[in-house]
């Protein structure tokens, strides 16, 4: 990896998931930068750099909700791999669908991992950690 701290892509509609995983990092002292998108146009927008959205820096990890207007998850997720200059960034799903249909779906679209963000005798704050965990050690794409 290189020396660059890994810039986080939030995406994410729901004010309060998105405010539960800033307090999160904060808790667990992750300083790393965030940026937030509240669809999947605004993400991409953001990982482009178009439409006045400053590009998101590499290295990049992008946490992922499914259910989102005008470009959910799974749509972000084709329009992400279609792009050659994107189709290697790495995504995490954070969702509250359980549904094993839409978690196959999300990792026929090669996303790193599927996290529940309300799982009974899970913390949030333990997938948080593991997200950091996964982030420090792995080598990102170029």
């Amino acid at each position: 990896m290189t020396g660059s701290p890994v810039t986080i892509l939030l995406v994410d509609d729901d004010k309060v998931d998105s405010m539960a995983v800033k307090r999160s990092f904060r808790e667990l002292r992750i300083a790393n930068p965030v940026v937030e998108a509240r669809n999947g146009i605004e993400a991409l927008e953001h990982l482009r750099g178009q439409n006045g959205s400053a590009r998101v820096p590499a290295p990049c990890l992008v946490l992922l909700d499914l259910n989102m207007p005008r470009m959910g998850g799974i749509e972000f997720l084709d329009e992400l791999r279609r792009d050659p200059a994107l189709q290697r960034t790495l995504v995490f799903v954070m969702t509250t669908s359980a549904a094993a249909e839409d978690r196959m779906r999300a990792y026929d679209k090669n996303v790193a991992g599927y996290v529940l963000k309300h799982r009974p005798g899970q913390s949030f704050l333990d997938s948080i950690s593991m997200l950091e965990h996964y982030w420090r050690i792995v080598e990102f794409p170029n």
